[in-house]
């Protein structure tokens, strides 16, 4: 769930313009050393959360990284808006667009992709993975993403205190932050197993699991990213020999 905050046309537009700057300040060249290998898309960190719980983690991670972070809500909304992804495609190449047709059929060939949708969806994630640094959270975006690359965080937390996030995020008494989180539950799971046919439990489609239980949102920022810079250590010396 996203922090309470504006809503509608206008804010959505505002907020997808704020993170798509931060993505176009992070875009990194392809101009690589010809011996070294070039990922297929740029670095990320996927978040994946537990119904109830809200942005404060991953929006801490974004900013000690420097990066946007595209949610749910904006993903979806840059999924449906031609002009936001004739905006990404104008900075991909032949090259980047070959790779991106093969990707996307290689989901479809998965079975991912059931709908106009939900092929815009993974068209999107993909594009601003490709040529951007940004913190992706929720709508299976770390089952879009190439699993060799990035890093893959879950949020955990009681049932007690995801109603109690809930109820601060929407302005609701704890009575209906409960029923929220009830109803909206199953569809979140349904989405995840219809569309990526994976469970939202899975723990085997993250890298570090973090029960928020345990954790301050800052605690557990700091986790993900110390736990992201031993992971690139690891792979430079894997790299290495």
């Amino acid at each position: 769930m996203s922090q309470r905050g504006g809503s509608g046309p206008r804010s959505s537009a505002q907020a997808i313009e704020k993170e798509l700057r931060k993505w176009e300040l992070t875009r990194a060249t392809h101009d690589q050393p010809p011996a070294a290998p070039t990922p297929p898309v740029q670095d990320f960190v996927c978040v994946s959360r537990m119904v109830g719980i809200d942005d404060t983690v991953p929006a801490m991670v974004a900013n000690a990284l420097g990066w946007p972070m595209f949610g749910r809500e904006l993903l979806e909304t840059m999924a449906g808006n031609d002009p936001v992804r004739r905006r990404l495609y104008e900075y991909m190449d032949q090259r980047d667009l070959t790779w991106w047709d093969e990707t996307v059929l290689s989901l479809m060939g998965e079975g991912f992709i059931q709908n106009d949708y939900f092929r815009r969806l993974c068209e999107t994630v993909l594009s601003l993975a490709r040529k951007g640094h940004a913190v992706f959270v929720g709508r299976g975006a770390d089952r879009i993403l190439p699993r060799e690359v990035g890093f893959r965080v879950g949020l955990t937390a009681s049932h007690a205190s995801r109603v109690e996030m809930l109820a601060r995020t929407l302005g609701t008494d704890p009575k209906e932050s409960e029923r929220r989180l009830r109803e909206t539950e199953p569809k979140r799971e349904e989405f995840l197993r219809h569309h990526f046919g994976v469970e939202a439990d899975d723990p085997l489609r993250q890298d570090l699991i973090l029960n928020l239980d345990r954790w301050t949102p800052g605690q557990a920022s700091e986790l993900i990213l110390h736990a992201r810079a031993l992971t690139h250590r690891r792979t430079a010396v894997v790299r290495g020999g």
